[in-house]
């Protein structure tokens, strides 16, 4: 058997396809390990979640749906599978099938690395004696296949299997070794990546590599840098695949959920941001972080992003010395994130595009008063692109409007792929048994597969047109406005299993 929460991890991560996601997100930025930043960055979630009526991510709700961690031990699960093999051995081969499930649900949350594959082929070994044994030839060889589909010259040791396996194993070697194979390509944002599959190791980032059809767990390490777990589908003649581990690599979860930020990366880290939300499908992001001027006091900030618009919506902050924040301040900033107003003078706030750190250092140029209370309108994220492009062309005009359409309609097409996701979600809960998907259950397998597809074309819808929109927008801001707009349509379709958009106009 399968067990369903596989299905239910996919949709946390994409929640577009049917889970209700919290409202906003608490990330910080700077140094990861900078043990003030992450006092005071938990300090100001505990009082944002504790406010009234706020639906907020929890740093433990973050860290399970982009890095879910095992609950048990390498050693637990090793126990775990010698009381399954002692099962199987006393021919109580139904809770040997559930202690393997189990097992395998956590070995998969375990680290890449030679330790977690180790364990996952003891597991699915013992999957596959035992299934052989309730006389489920099918699901034996499934068993055996997760095995030798990445490892085709494992040897099963003849001390601890019957010849009549072993001549088994070698005929489903020999069968695999002649099925057609995917063209599975790997790349990455930062070259060399080490690429796993199903916790192994296969090689670095550019790997090209004939794998069987079918799912399998990939995970990209570079370093200190772990991609976001993933399901794949490898299918067709080629499955091509780019993670952004410069993007994901960033993102941290313990021991406070953080977005890594080199200095002057100030509009990637807001970028990065954006996408994380898209990812976890909340409204707004609050980023938070520590400014330390060249002079003057440090200050701790806050900046809340639209995620739907690409928007910094406002930005604020106060003074702050040692690890701990005042409690007092803390309260005035969570009422000035989730309002835009603050009761308080200890909040300073963005005024008119200026922060108060950087009028603290640039205030004879700026001539803003120091602790201004007005609030500036949103503004989009490149502020600096919008102080460079002094004489701006009619022809920013027409590529705002074709980044803004093209963005529409990869948004739009996300939901219409979430309506379709959500369709297989209801058809496969149809089909569990206690919760499960049946491993002879072809439909339930297919629907399964469905949403992983589903799941990766809804990421690239929503981080592009997040991002077409975004840049769209800024183009819009910098260019003139013409004597009349170019008509743009857009529009989307759907025949039930696949999306099409279309853009057409006149410039």
């Amino acid at each position: 058997m399968t067990d369903f929460r596989i299905v239910f991890l996919l949709l946390a991560t994409l929640p577009a396809l049917g889970l209700a996601a919290p409202r906003r997100l608490v990330v910080a930025s700077g140094d990861c390990k900078d043990a003030e930043l992450g006092s005071q960055a938990n300090a100001f979630l505990n009082a944002l979640v504790s406010s009234p009526e706020q639906d907020v991510l929890s740093a433990s709700g973050f860290s399970e749906r982009l890095f879910p961690q095992p609950t048990k031990s390498y050693e637990d699960l090793q126990r775990q599978l010698d009381s399954a093999q002692d099962h199987f051995y006393e021919s109580r081969n139904g809770k040997a099938a559930v202690a393997i499930d189990e097992a395998l649900q956590q070995i998969n949350r375990l680290p890449v690395g030679d330790a977690r594959w180790k364990l996952y082929v003891n597991a699915q070994l013992l999957h596959g004696l035992n299934y052989r044994a309730m006389g489920k030839q099918k699901e034996s060889d499934t068993a055996f296949r997760s095995v030798l589909r990445l490892q085709p010259t494992y040897e099963l040791d003849p001390d601890y299997f019957a010849p009549s396996v072993r001549q088994g194993f070698d005929k489903l070697r020999r069968e695999l070794n002649l099925a057609r194979k995917v063209k599975l390509s790997v790349k990455s944002t930062l070259p060399t990546s080490d690429v796993y599959l199903d916790g192994l190791k296969m090689g670095q980032t550019p790997l090209t590599l004939d794998v069987l059809a079918g799912t399998y767990d990939l995970n990209l390490v570079k370093g200190e840098a772990i991609s976001f777990p993933r399901q794949i589908q490898a299918q067709g003649a080629d499955t091509p695949l780019l993670v952004d581990l410069a993007y994901e690599g960033s993102v941290s979860a313990t021991p406070f959920p953080c977005l890594a930020a080199p200095e002057g990366s100030d509009e990637r880290i807001l970028s990065h941001a954006i996408r994380l939300g898209g990812t976890l499908g909340v409204e707004e992001v609050i980023v938070v972080r520590l400014e330390r001027p060249s002079s003057g006091p440090k200050w701790f900030a806050a900046t809340v992003l639209n995620v739907e618009g690409g928007q910094k919506l406002r930005e604020g902050g106060f003074k702050t010395q040692g690890l701990d924040a005042p409690a007092e301040a803390l309260s005035a900033l969570v009422d000035f994130v989730t309002t835009g107003r603050s009761p308080s003078n200890l909040v300073v706030m963005n005024a008119n595009g200026r922060a108060p750190w950087e009028q603290a250092v640039t205030s004879d140029k700026s001539g803003a008063p120091h602790g201004g209370m007005d609030i500036s309108a949103p503004d989009l994220l490149s502020d600096g692109i919008a102080d460079s492009a002094d004489r701006p062309t009619p022809a920013l005009r027409v590529a705002s409007y074709v980044l803004l359409g093209t963005g529409m309609a990869a948004l739009g097409g996300a939901g219409v792929v979430r309506f379709l996701a959500q369709k297989n979600v209801d058809d496969l809960e149809k089909r569990l048994e206690n919760g499960r998907i049946l491993s002879t259950d072809r439909e339930a397998l297919r629907l399964r597969n469905s949403l992983v597809q589903k799941s990766n074309v809804l990421t690239g819808l929503l981080a592009g047109g997040g991002a077409a929109v975004a840049a769209g927008a800024v183009l819009f801001l910098l260019s003139p406005s013409p004597q009349a707009p170019p008509p743009v349509s857009v529009g989307v379709a759907t025949n039930g299993e696949e999306v099409s958009a279309s853009l057409s106009g006149t410039f």
